[in-house]
């Protein structure tokens, strides 16, 4: 049995680990933390980890004891400065607080790259783990924040996402928000569908490492796919119905942009590849997942495949490290000139006052 680690950190972290923990309980109510068990796939230990207290009481479905308030007034104010001081400050206790939840073979490190916590926390995070737990897996989910939310959100964005390739992790897990505000028509939806899929696919997947598979796919080979490329990658997930079973049509759909945390052509972007296939044995066409898998492998450097059976309808998870990632560099570019814009506007309003006080330089008060 996997022993997996979940930490949420900052608000967008804890949000998307409320939403698993909900997944845990059945995901179908509010409710249902009272009169369900959580029910994880593997040995999952979760806990959420915050600077600012009312983000920690807003979650619904994370229990008291799963959430760590590191004292620092309330947040840290979209400071990254802030909040690293914040995280040495307060290194130890963190440490303490996961380190007694056992041992681990795999963890996810979840968080926005744009806010001020969970940006700043993460990287440093994240190389704690891996100084403490020798032989630990760390993926980070990085979440890319909406293009319109400001210049020091931006600018955040750029400098939380190079520190997290510089640390020791395993790979980064790439979830785009403004890619994905498109499921939703108000951003409240969108925050809200975004985290439920996100939950969904990393409940799969810790469920898919830890079966019993036709054909075998572990935590190995996962780690293999998610050091190919750039060692960022994108999640893609298709669920059939009783309209359409084909697992063809399943898996081809699964590789769709639409199905994508991040956008990507994965069959002239990706690098290395992971599906995994979990259905009825009446479903599980097996010419028809090698053909498709084969196709795939045609293009991507190379693909693992895995095969679950379970009742019901064709589920598939799709899991691509990219050698290509036009999108980020996309959003380097605006945050540069972001930052520039934002350095103009401080020597403007510097001068405008150094002007004003100009005008009272040669006098002395008089009373």
């Amino acid at each position: 049995m996997l022993n997996v680690l979940m930490l949420g950190v900052g608000q967008c972290g804890n949000r998307i680990l409320d939403a698993v923990n909900k997944e845990s309980f059945g995901g179908t109510s509010r409710l249902a933390k009272y009169y369900s068990r959580q029910k994880f796939p593997s040995r999952v230990e979760t806990l959420a980890i915050n600077t600012a207290v009312n983000d920690l009481k807003e979650l619904r479905f994370t229990a008291a004891k799963d959430r760590l308030h590191v004292p620092n007034l309330h947040g840290v104010g979209a400071n990254r400065n802030t909040g690293k001081q914040g995280f040495w400050d307060n290194r130890d206790m963190i440490m303490s607080e996961i380190e007694r939840r056992g041992d681990f073979d795999l963890a996810f490190v979840v968080t926005s790259t744009s806010g001020g916590t969970g940006s700043s926390f993460s990287p440093l995070l994240i190389h704690e783990l891996k100084k403490r737990y020798k032989n630990i897996t760390v993926i980070s989910v990085a979440v890319l924040p909406f293009r319109e939310e400001g210049s020091i959100y931006l600018q955040n964005a750029a400098f939380s996402m190079r520190e997290l390739m510089e640390v020791d992790a395993d790979g980064l897990l790439l979830v785009d928000n403004q890619y994905l505000k498109r499921c939703s028509g108000d951003i409240a939806s969108a925050y809200d569908t975004i985290n439920t899929m996100v939950a969904q696919r990393l409940m799969f997947l810790i469920e898919c490492l830890d079966s019993e598979m036709l054909s075998v796919t572990d935590l190995g080979d996962f780690k293999t796919v998610m050091s190919g490329g750039l060692r960022m990658g994108t999640m893609g997930f298709y669920q059939a119905d009783k309209h359409s079973p084909s697992v063809k049509s399943a898996i081809e759909n699964s590789f769709k942009p639409g199905s994508l945390l991040f956008p990507a052509n994965i069959y002239e972007e990706a690098a290395r590849a992971m599906v995994v296939i979990q259905g009825s044995k009446e479903y599980m066409d097996v010419d028809e997942i090698t053909k498709e898998v084969e196709q795939l492998s045609g293009c991507v450097g190379h693909v693992f495949k895995g095969l679950v059976i379970k009742k019901g309808y064709p589920k598939v998870l799709s899991i691509f490290t990219l050698a290509t990632v036009p999108e980020v560099e996309a959003l380097y570019a605006q945050a540069a000139r972001a930052i520039q814009e934002e350095k103009d506007r401080k020597q403007r309003a510097k001068k405008q006052l150094t002007d004003a006080f100009a005008h009272i330089e040669d006098l002395e008060e008089i009373y």
